[in-house]
């Protein structure tokens, strides 16, 4: 029988690849689903909001790359989890020219396509949108974990995993409404232009998900990081 592998730097790094896979994974399913609208019913009112929250149908997959970019941060550190969000605003951009493309070939059935036009290339305004808050958001987040992790020592991994998340996601929710249902229609032309009243309610619903599911995500944050590196996928300690 042949001899096991001994765990060397390789292993104590395999556990980046489905955590990329599943930022890159929810980042896709984000952009492909932002332009429909949902509306839900609440059990209480919210300021703002009122008895129902309207929110991209994004919101949930969008959320989900906060959590896998701060078990990345938390597993590899900062310059890796940097290089993760950057590397993957790149992928991006080359899905929506894949996408792109398949929308300009031409078609068999000329009905489908205009279909598959609507459901798979987003309006201008949202791409914008959408972005424009990844950029700004998902850096600050990082930044804002390991600021939060030098602050307390290396301790609290609730803490800097709620609070880079809780601001992030806020500033990935003022940045994404503002620029697609507000810049670009006035400026650009393009989408659909809300009011006042219907920004603010999309404000406040998008943001209500988002730091819904910070929160129950944050022990599953743990359970990641405590199973990769009892495994040896991750180092003891991130670089």
């Amino acid at each position: 029988m042949g001899e096991r592998a001994p765990r060397g730097p390789g292993r104590a790094h395999s556990g980046r690849i489905p955590l990329a896979a599943l930022f890159v994974t929810a980042l896709v399913v984000a952009q492909l689903t932002a332009t429909k609208l949902v509306a839900l019913s609440l059990p209480v009112s919210l300021p703002a909001a009122g008895d129902s929250i309207v929110f991209p149908a994004a919101a949930g997959a969008y959320a989900l790359t906060f959590f896998a970019s701060d078990c990345y941060a938390e597993l590899y550190g900062r310059r890796a989890a940097t290089w993760l969000v950057n590397v993957a605003f790149a992928m991006n951009a080359v899905v929506l020219a894949l996408v792109g493309v398949a929308v300009w070939l031409p078609a068999l059935d000329p009905a489908f396509a205009a279909t598959f036009r609507e459901v798979l290339l987003a309006s201008t305004n949202i791409v914008l949108g959408s972005l424009a808050a990844y950029v700004v958001s998902q850096n600050w987040d990082v930044l804002a974990f390991h600021r939060l992790r030098e602050y307390t020592g290396g301790a609290a991994l609730w803490l800097r995993n709620l609070g880079s998340t809780a601001t992030s996601q806020a500033i990935d929710t003022v940045i994404f409404i503002l620029v697609a249902f507000v810049v670009a229609p006035a400026v650009l032309g393009v989408g659909t232009a809300y009011g006042t009243d219907t920004v603010i309610s999309l404000v406040v619903g998008q943001y209500v998900v988002k730091l819904g599911v910070a929160v129950a995500d944050t022990p599953v944050v743990y359970a990641v990081v405590r199973g990769l590196r009892r495994a040896g996928r991750a180092p003891a300690a991130p670089a």
